[in-house]
């Protein structure tokens, strides 16, 4: 299940992006212009990810059933991943598209100054969104670096926000340049290149999440300080010999699987090995709070 930070910046990406959308389709409409409609197409599918997400999060938080014994962590992971298709495939191709007819069929743009406002309005509410989720970011990274806590994070729907809204800064500033060139140099044309610039920057972007959803919806290990950790726990228990095998996956963000074969010292009984395996699962959840699952298996017992 995602944080409560997480939803906090989903929700007010969410907001920002729909009243965003909606001025920008009206700019579009009313200026004629391909970079501002590239916009708000853009921020129609940033609104419409957000709510995928907040559906994801939801069906992540259902409590395991018959049928899904595990859960429904990774609900979030494929709705996270469905979100960076949507960004390639409406987000980057409509924008493509529309910058390509642009270039090949220019208009001169009216009223620019509807433009520029608009545009300024979106800029100060995604970079109030942006500085909202890249707070919740750095407060969970610790001391890794920006990048290296992006790849080992656990929680796309952060990173998704945070992703999104920066390539929404960028693709707000494309079209302020292109707007602004296609104007004072006479070539209306550039206002589709701004379009297809827009496009190609939400294409690097969603290809990116992409790949950082799909290791997460196969199955991630958990981190290699945690997984350690626990192998120290139970290699350290005076009745276990050694830990055979030792595999974790998380479920969801903050939840891990985590399954070990213990080699039981001689001269135990299944009794006490029952008993050793009930603490140290104890142990284990107490030492490692999003350890939730837990699966200790006895090799080689004799039986009393």
């Amino acid at each position: 299940m995602a944080s409560g930070s997480s939803k906090l910046a989903v929700y007010a990406a969410l907001t920002g992006n729909l009243a965003i959308a909606v001025t920008k389709f009206a700019a579009a409409t009313f200026t004629g212009s391909s970079a501002m409609l590239s916009e708000a197409i853009h921020s129609m599918v940033d609104t419409g990810n957000q709510a995928l997400l907040l559906y994801g999060m939801y069906r992540a938080g259902l409590p395991a059933d018959e049928k899904h014994p595990f859960g429904y962590g990774k609900e979030l992971y494929f709705w996270s991943f469905v979100v960076a298709i949507l960004i390639f495939g409406l987000g980057a191709g409509f924008s493509i598209y529309e910058g390509v007819h642009g270039v090949l069929n220019p208009t001169p743009i009216e009223n620019a100054a509807v433009s520029y406002i608009v545009l300024g309005l979106a800029m100060v509410f995604e970079g109030g969104a942006s500085l909202f989720a890249l707070r919740q970011f750095l407060a969970q990274k610790g001391e890794m670096g920006f990048f290296e806590a992006v790849r080992r994070g656990k929680d796309p729907a952060l990173f998704t926000v945070l992703f999104e809204d920066g390539a929404a800064m960028i693709g707000l500033m494309i079209a302020m340049a292109g707007i602004f060139l296609g104007q004072h140099l006479g070539l209306p044309w550039l206002d589709g290149a701004a379009a297809i610039a827009i496009g190609l920057v939400l294409a690097c972007v969603a290809l990116f999440l992409a790949y950082e959803c799909k290791a997460l919806l196969i199955g991630e290990a958990a981190e290699g300080a945690v997984v350690e950790g626990c192998r120290a726990l139970l290699n350290g228990d005076r009745r276990v010999v050694k830990v055979a095998n030792l595999a974790t996956m998380h479920l969801g963000p903050a939840e891990i699987l985590l399954a070990a074969d213990l080699d039981f010292a001689d001269g135990l009984g299944s009794a006490e090995v029952e008993a050793a395996t009930a603490e140290l699962e104890i142990k284990l959840r107490e030492n490692f709070p999003d350890v939730r699952r837990i699966y200790l298996a006895p090799r080689g017992l004799v039986p009393d």
